[in-house]
C-alpha cells in the first residue's frame, strides 16, 4: 500500500457571513506564512462551501485532512475551538441542520462508505457569534484565528513527524 503524505488543509464556510468566514481567515493566513517559512511540499490549501461532494475531492487521498469550519452551540461561547478526530469516519447526527444545507458529517459518512477518507481527518470547529451577512469576524472568533493557524501547523508537524518515525 502506497504511504499517503499529502496534506490538505480546508477552511470551510463562506466569508460573507461574518463568522462563518472564520475557516478561511485560517487558511488565508496559513497561505501567508507558507511565503514567509516553506511547509512540506504537497502541501494544499483551500476554501470550500462544505458541499461534501467538493469536500470529498479536496481530502480524497490526504495522508492528513484537517478542515476549519464555523460551529452554532446553544448555549454558546464565541471564540471557543473544539477539536474532533474523525478517523474512523463516525460523526453524530447533526442536531440542526447546517449553514452550508448538507454539513460536515454528512460528507464524513459518505466518504466512509465509499471509502474516501484521508488517513487521519481533523477537525476544528469554532464556536461563532455572528453568522449575519457581511464581512470580518467578531472579535471573539478574530482572537481564536491565531491559535488555529498554530494549532493546523501542529497538526501538520505532528503528522509528518509520525510518518518519519514509521518503519520502512
Amino acid at each position: 500500500m502506497r504511504e499517503r503524505t499529502r496534506v490538505t488543509v480546508v477552511g470551510v464556510g463562506n466569508e460573507f457571513r461574518h463568522d462563518d468566514g472564520v475557516g478561511w481567515a485560517v487558511v488565508a493566513r496559513l497561505r501567508e506564512l507558507a511565503g514567509e517559512r516553506p511547509l512540506p511540499s504537497g502541501t494544499v490549501f483551500a476554501t470550500s462551501d462544505g458541499d461534501p461532494g467538493r469536500l470529498i475531492a479536496l481530502w480524497e487521498g490526504a495522508g492528513l485532512a484537517v478542515v476549519v469550519d464555523a460551529a452554532h452551540a446553544h448555549p454558546g461561547a464565541p471564540g471557543r475551538v473544539h477539536r474532533l478526530e474523525l478517523d474512523s469516519g463516525r460523526v453524530a447526527p447533526p442536531s440542526a441542520t447546517s449553514s452550508h444545507g448538507l454539513g460536515l458529517g454528512e460528507a464524513v459518512e459518505l466518504a466512509r462508505v465509499l471509502g474516501l477518507l484521508p488517513e487521519h481527518l481533523v477537525v476544528y470547529a469554532v464556536e461563532g457569534a455572528d453568522g449575519s451577512f457581511g464581512t470580518g469576524l467578531s472579535p471573539a472568533v478574530a482572537a481564536a484565528v491565531p491559535g488555529l493557524v498554530a494549532s493546523v501547523e501542529a497538526e501538520i508537524s505532528r503528522h509528518l513527524g509520525t510518518l518519519s518515525e514509521e518503519p520502512s
